[in-house]
């Protein structure tokens, strides 16, 4: 990537733990404007050490640099959180 990762605050890093524990369908908002919905599954950490948000998307796995991640909101029945804004 040509721009420096930024990590997320750890009190916002630990809504997307809870997504990814719980298996939520979210709404991700992304810095750029776009949005996309999904399955979280895991967060990593890349050799690079970026930090990235695993999402099934139509069927497929994607990778969500997570300082590119503006907001995200469960859309699973009962979830422990609504939106969160994960950057301002």
């Amino acid at each position: 990537m040509s721009d420096s990762y930024r990590p997320l605050a750890c009190d916002r890093h630990d809504y997307l733990e809870i997504a990814c524990l719980y298996g939520y369908r979210l709404r991700i908002e992304l810095t750029d404007g776009s949005w996309l919905e999904g399955r979280a599954l895991d967060t990593r950490t890349l050799p690079n050490k970026e930090e990235v948000l695993l999402v099934q998307v139509a069927g497929a796995t994607r990778q969500l640099r997570q300082d590119r991640l503006r907001a995200i909101t469960s859309l699973t029945p009962g979830a422990r959180f609504g939106r969160i804004e994960l950057q301002s």
